[in-house]
């Protein structure tokens, strides 16, 4: 469907600012580095973190003509550009959204819940896709924005809508009912997620349960004694509860669950009725999932023995974006889990965030249910990746092969994957970032496994919504106009040092910071394009910071003269540095009483520009020497001063390091530097609470023995055996970043949950730890690390610091990035 701007500006209350108000829009954008064009309406949010308004030149420059905008701006600089003004760009954009679903009138099922309800989202999606053509949310857009962006997809083939609703405080429910205005209400289970913001369970419960309000059926589990009695006082009497329970009366009573092969059957009274249904999964959280689903089907009337016959077939929702290492210096990106263009075109904005390969493959299947005819359907796909500048398509199914001509990139075609999979070792991959998108049925996971680098099996896993979460944790911290220097050495604290910079370089960061110039340079190459500061020059590394337009740090009077000396011999051009002043760090840095003569040095290489001055702070997440970071501060201000007097301009000042950020908000100065909190440690255990972890390190179980009580194991018989044990061995050693001195019972690592002791002494590329009475087998996940205590326990057990543990781990540990 589509919109004048004339009926957009009715919806919203808007006033007309300037341009065409016939110009048609049929969608919506509120990110300018997504794809854009002259259909487009990108609107300005204006949010604690970010401000939309300052990238309209970005969308105007990227072909957006269309702009909803709450702040006064220059229009006049955006020729033949249209523009509307209203007080809040997020109230306008559920506006259009609630106007938008009142549209259509098919049944709506609304999802709400603390876990579960992407989950349930997606396995009903599959369970009613053959008897609807479904709309939902793309992943998790299940937020004040993402809702009515979701909401927006419905068009006129759909006859069926489900849409997921999160909040994480008081008064958001009631915004996202309104756009929503379910005809069937789901509450999944309640946990612990946002109950910092809530006064209690009970609150939390209470506010969820709004999105109840005008449901015509309303599907809950009643063993919950608060939810029910909430939901029961909530509700009309009219309105039809479904229920289910293990014990209380309900509309679907569980009466057994049992283990049947590597699934579960879950046996129950469906209104009266003995039935049963079996899914492909044994933990407690898909089983509660499952039963929602089943319930579910119960209150839309689709309860019959076909549909209760699909959960079998359910799939594990991956709700992740998963960025992986491919062969031939190939970038993986799978997200094979689902198929439609929603989810398809968030997937390529992610892959068009990744600038270490310049040419882009997409992999996709058929899309199943889209409610388009085929021609028509494939006609958009291709418009779509030809917008998003996708060089090759390699096409998987009968229909999307019948539509060939429909693409004008380079193009294969398979009818199915065995066929591509017969055909693997004639296509040519080679230095190109390649995306994944398939439905279910075709079985990605196989072209999955062809596609990716065959290393060990340990692998560090990047969680990037965590890492970003904890970027905007520092951000908030800071007024608006205050810079962000991050922290990229060390291959970013052992995660990885393009796949992070590209990361941030993509949320806006203003500056990257690495130890030595070649670590820049692979940077550059790999297309990042932020200001990157060399923190330890060298000076053979001169020529490449100068080619690749790096900035030095400039230390001392040695360094200063060589490297001006380099830019004149290979450049006239301006060149900038960045000074840095020992105020009580006593490492590298001029010492206060050298600033004089540094400026008069400076005076004499003009083309020298000082782009920062800075300093370290030595103990700034200790406060019993706060006294101390205070007389660096001030001996920095002086420095800043006299450097500005005798150099007549000015120039950034940062002092800051992550717990500076935290502990010294006067000291924020222009920029600040931040660091090892991006990975979720913290100066204390307040500030930890609202980091979250980044990093998991894990591995499987190679082998299990029974090794005889009196015997030993590992080198030079290091690990007694008191009793018969049974003993695992893991293929993690020295050589990945397993400390040796984590041996013979110092270390631990974790199985089912349970921590698990090494035996004996760490090898080079494995160990063994001791898995008695735990029912262990080969293949089985291995947890070393997930969480921030966990790391400070290997670090305490060690005797070093966090830093150590994350920056040990050997680059031959294969590095997976997760983005949801």
């Amino acid at each position: 469907m589509q919109y004048t701007l004339h009926e957009i500006k009715s919806i919203t209350g808007a006033t007309f600012v300037k341009g065409n108000s016939d110009a048609v829009i049929q969608h919506l954008s509120i990110d300018s580095r997504n794809s854009i064009n002259e259909l487009t309406l990108f609107i300005a949010i204006s949010g604690v973190r970010n401000n939309g308004h300052k990238y309209i030149s970005d969308v105007y420059e990227s072909g957006g003509r269309n702009f909803l905008i709450s702040e006064k701006t220059d229009t006049d600089q955006f020729p033949d550009a249209n523009f509307l003004l209203v007080e809040d760009t997020t109230k306008a954009l559920q506006d259009l959204a609630t106007t938008h679903r009142k549209k259509f009138n098919i049944p709506v099922i609304g999802i709400t819940g603390s876990n579960g309800k992407t989950i349930v989202k997606e396995w009903l999606s599959y369970l009613l896709g053959d008897s609807f053509i479904v709309c939902k949310n793309p992943k998790s857009y299940n937020s004040q924005v993402g809702v009515p962006l979701s909401v927006w997809q419905l068009n006129e083939k759909h006859t069926l809508a489900i849409f997921e609703a999160g909040i994480s405080q008081v008064g958001e429910m009631e915004k996202l009912r309104t756009i929503i205005q379910p005809d069937i209400a789901v509450l999944t289970n309640i946990g612990q997620a946002h109950d910092e913001n809530f006064t209690g369970n009970e609150q939390k419960i209470a506010e969820k349960v709004q999105l109840f309000r005008f449901a015509k059926r309303i599907v809950y589990c009643n063993d919950h004694p608060i939810a029910d009695n909430i939901i029961k006082n909530s509700v009309a009497s009219f309105v039809n509860r479904f229920t289910w329970s293990k014990r209380n009366n309900s509309s679907l009573l569980i009466t057994k669950t049992s283990n049947q092969g590597n699934g579960t059957l879950i046996e129950g009274l469906a209104e009266g009725n003995r039935q049963h249904i079996t899914i492909p999964f044994k933990d407690a959280a898909s089983i509660e999932n499952a039963i929602t689903c089943w319930l579910t089907l119960i209150a839309v009337g689709k309860n019959d023995e076909a549909h209760r016959s699909r959960f079998m077939f359910l799939q594990p929702i991956e709700m992740r974006l998963e960025l992986k290492q491919g062969i031939n210096n190939c970038t993986i990106l799978n997200d094979s889990y689902n198929s439609d263009l929603g989810s398809l075109s968030i997937a390529i904005d992610y892959l068009n965030q990744q600038h270490r390969n310049n040419k882009k493959t997409l992999i996709l299947s058929d899309i199943l249910q889209s409610g388009k005819q085929t021609e028509q359907l494939y006609k958009e796909v291709a418009h779509l990746i030809s917008n998003k500048n996708i060089q090759r398509i390699i096409g998987v199914g009968e229909e999307i092969s019948s539509q060939a001509d429909s693409f004008s990139m380079e193009k294969l075609f398979y009818k199915n994957t065995d066929e591509f999979i017969r055909d693997f070792r004639n296509i040519d991959f080679y230095n190109e970032a390649i995306l994944l998108k398939g439905a279910r049925s075709f079985e990605f996971e196989k072209i999955n496994s062809l596609l990716q680098n065959k290393s060990h099996e340990t692998q560090l896993v990047i969680n990037l919504n965590n890492f970003i979460h904890n970027v905007n944790h520092y951000r908030s911290l800071l007024k608006p106009e205050t810079k962000m220097m991050a922290m990229v050495k060390a291959q970013s604290y052992g995660s990885g040092s393009y796949e992070i910079a590209s990361l941030l370089q993509y949320h806006r960061v203003n500056y990257l910071a690495v130890a030595y110039a070649d670590e820049g340079v692979e940077l550059r190459k790999a297309g990042i394009t932020l200001p990157i500061m060399v923190m330890s020059p060298e000076r053979e590394s001169f020529d490449s910071i100068l080619v690749y337009q790096l900035e030095p740090e400039i230390y001392s009077f040695d360094v200063l003269h060589a490297f001006a000396e380099a830019a004149t011999r290979l450049s006239h051009k301006e060149t900038r540095v960045h000074l840095k002043i020992d105020t009580g760090m006593h490492r590298l840095g001029f010492l206060p009483e050298e600033v004089e003569k540094l400026c008069e040095d400076l005076k004499q290489h003009p083309t020298l520009k000082i782009a920062s001055v800075f300093s370290h702070l030595s103990a700034s997440d200790n406060p019993a020497f706060d006294e101390f970071t205070r007389e660096q501060i001030s001996l920095f201000k002086e420095a800043c001063l006299q450097i500005e007097k005798e150099m007549g301009y000015g120039f950034l000042k940062h002092i800051c390091n992550s717990g500076g950020i935290s502990r010294f908000p006067e000291a924020h100065f222009d920029m600040v530097r931040v660091g090892i909190g991006m990975y979720g440690i913290g100066v204390s255990e307040e500030e930890e609470k609202k980091l979250l972890p980044v990093c998991t390190l894990k591995t499987v179980v190679s082998q299990v023995k029974t090794v005889k009580a009196n015997e030993t194991v590992s080198y030079n018989r290091s690990g007694k055996i008191s009793k018969d044990s049974q003993i695992a061995v893991i293929p993690i050693g020295y050589a990945d970043g397993f400390n040796r001195r984590l041996s013979n019972g110092k270390g631990f690592v974790w199985i089912h949950e349970k921590a698990v002791p090494v035996v004996g002494s760490v090898c080079m590329d494995m160990c063994m730890i001791d898995v008695s009475g735990m029912n262990v087998k080969a293949g089985d996940e291995v947890i070393v690390f997930d969480n921030i205590p966990k790391i400070r326990q290997m670090a305490n057990t060690i005797g070093t610091i966090s830093y150590e543990v994350l920056t040990s781990i050997s680059t031959r540990v294969k590095k997976i990035y997760v983005q949801e």
